[in-house]
């Protein structure tokens, strides 16, 4: 619960006044059934006409007007305040997750951040909005009733007395019991979310192998376990609803029974007996109260517990100091020297995918590299064999556990993220083309002139297809860009890498979907226009690494190959065998 203080206490004075308002309209709801026993015990007996009869019934609406309005506007408050207050947990939830490590990023997994950010936050609001207003009004009206049919009856008012302690133990206890139930319930959901992520991302692979049927089921099974788990919780925590109920009958039975005697005995009157009637209501209301309380408790403390997990998580990868920092061998643009790497994935936690596009056990091998300033470097090897985890040790998304990699002549580990990321223009495997236009695609914030953003498309070979739309550059690209063709795509992440003119350029099988000829003209813009940065070319074709000045080749995280395409093919039997097929594939 410390989280939730930490966002709500900036409004404590204004919680304060929500509080104040709520409990005088409680108040005034607790006097009503008080005025109208004095109205039938008191004033009709002793009036000779009806305008103390009306004067009082006047003073009844009064107060049933003053506690609505009263209601009314508390009620207004706390959500304000609820708003306000989540709204600050999403903004620091969603920049946590942004500035998360590709570590800490594996060790969440990306379905459990958006259950978090939703569900979770969710459940938090509505604990805010609920204790403001319910937290105050619940045990009012427990209390107040109890206090006001003693002064009217203290021999009535006992059989509240001995109930009441035993239905708020009883109540504590399940909501006790109900908190780590509503932990599994969330890591449910989490699996729930990430299930649904897959089976929606890859629609159309499900469409066409028609697996519809296969993920239903998958979906079904995730579904039946959180709702078993989230039914079973209910049940526990609904458990004091009706034993409450139960007890609180029990007395109205009780107070029917003795109240009955005793105004046949002349010891009670009427309209005290009509009074403890509306008093019983009020009471099980207050208890009912306590309940949902306590239920909203347990859920929005196992979910407050969940979101601070992520949001108190601390920043991994900050600069460290020059003093701490190894000592680039020479002023080249990139160095990898002796760089070893594993992922370090956490068996107890569930594969909840992969960052970047590298499985997460796939590691690196005593890596050495150098790239001189304006140099290319191409890198090229099965599928699995760590050319990704190259890029995101370039970029500083992990560190490496061996040896060091740095950039410009320092060590990444000196630079802040955004002075090291601005050098970088990238396009990664999996990229993501977002639901905006093309122009916002392209240039994602950053200031990017109308020359700058043409030029790019031009250079990306997108200028073609994007004026031929009517909006041309303001053209709506739709979620992961699934109106254009894969080419299309992969046009638009390179253009969006060129657009700001970047020091380092790296495309990780950014022209798979491009055919050879088109892959062609890229590679001589970038030639051309772009000569002066430093490109690392990731790819599955010999033909688009061809002229690069440097080529690694890399097999299960070791570099068993390395120099230009003549040496290689002189030198690397694995290198020999690539080109072979994909020549001989190509001429076929």
């Amino acid at each position: 619960m410390k989280l939730i203080w930490k966002y709500v206490r900036s409004w404590r004075w204004y919680i304060l006044a929500v509080m104040l308002i709520k409990l005088l309209g409680t108040g005034t709801e607790l006097l009503v059934p008080y005025v109208l026993e004095h109205l039938l015990d008191h004033v009709v007996p002793a009036a000779s006409d009806a305008w103390p009869v009306v004067a009082w019934g006047l003073v009844m609406l009064a107060l049933t007007l003053v506690t609505r309005f009263l209601n009314v506007r508390a009620n207004r408050m706390s959500v304000r305040v609820a708003r306000e207050s989540t709204f600050g947990i999403r903004r620091d939830l969603f920049h946590t997750a942004l500035n998360l490590s590709g570590q800490q990023m594996d060790q969440v997994g990306l379905p459990s951040l958006i259950s978090r950010m939703t569900s979770d936050t969710y459940n938090v609001q509505n604990f805010v909005r609920m204790i403001q207003t319910m937290g105050i009004r619940a045990p009012i009206m427990l209390l107040g009733g109890i206090a006001i049919t003693l002064t009217m009856d203290s021999g009535l008012a006992m059989i509240l007395c001995v109930m009441a302690p035993v239905m708020i133990v009883l109540v504590s206890f399940v909501s006790w019991k109900g908190i780590p139930l509503y932990d599994e319930v969330q890591r449910r959901m989490d699996v729930l979310v990430r299930l649904m992520r897959e089976s929606i991302t890859g629609i159309r692979v499900v469409k066409a192998l028609s697996k519809e049927d296969y993920e239903q089921r998958r979906y079904g099974e995730a579904n039946t376990r959180m709702a078993r788990q989230e039914v079973r919780a209910s049940v526990i925590m609904s458990l004091p609803g009706p034993i409450v109920t139960l007890f609180l009958n029990v007395g109205l039975t009780l107070v029917v029974l003795v109240g009955a005697r005793r105004v046949n005995a002349g010891q009670t009157a009427p309209g005290v007996i009509l009074a403890f009637l509306t008093y019983f209501n009020m009471i099980l209301m207050g208890v009912m109260g306590l309940n949902r309380i306590f239920m909203m408790m347990s859920k929005a403390n196992a979910s407050a517990n969940r979101i601070a997990e992520v949001v108190e998580m601390p920043e991994e990868l900050t600069p460290l100091p020059a003093a701490e920092t190894a000592q680039a061998p020479s002023g080249d643009a990139l160095i990898f020297d002796h760089v070893s790497f594993n992922y370090d994935a956490d068996p107890s936690v569930e594969a909840h995918g992969q960052f970047l596009g590298e499985e997460r056990q796939q590691c690196l091998k005593d890596i050495s590299f150098r790239v001189k300033k304006g140099g290319s470097l191409g890198i090229i090897g099965a599928t699995g064999s760590g050319k990704t985890s190259i890029v995101n040790l370039l970029m500083r998304f992990y560190d490496p556990q061996q040896g060091h990699v740095f950039v410009d002549g320092q060590d990444v580990r000196a630079y802040d993220r955004d002075t090291l990321h601005r050098k970088f223009g990238v396009v990664f495997q999996n990229d993501v083309i977002f639901a905006d236009t093309i122009r916002e695609n392209v240039t994602f914030g950053r200031e990017v002139s109308d020359r700058m953003l043409r030029r790019a498309a031009k250079d990306a070979m997108a200028q073609g297809f994007i004026e031929g739309y009517e909006e041309a550059y303001d053209h709506e690209a739709a979620i992961h860009g699934a109106n254009f063709s894969g080419g299309q795509k992969q046009r638009l992440l390179i253009a969006r890498a060129l657009a700001a003119d970047p020091e380092i350029l790296i495309l990780d099988d950014a022209s798979s979907a491009l055919d050879y000829r088109t892959d062609a003209e890229l590679r001589r813009a970038i030639r051309e226009h772009h000569g002066e940065a430093t490109t690392v070319v990731i790819a599955q074709r010999v033909s688009s690494i061809l002229s690069m000045d440097e080529i690694l080749v890399l097999h299960e995280g070791e570099m068993i190959g390395r120099g230009t395409h003549a040496e290689l093919m002189a030198s690397c039997p694995v290198y020999q065998d690539i080109y072979r097929t994909q020549m001989s594939e190509e001429v076929a």
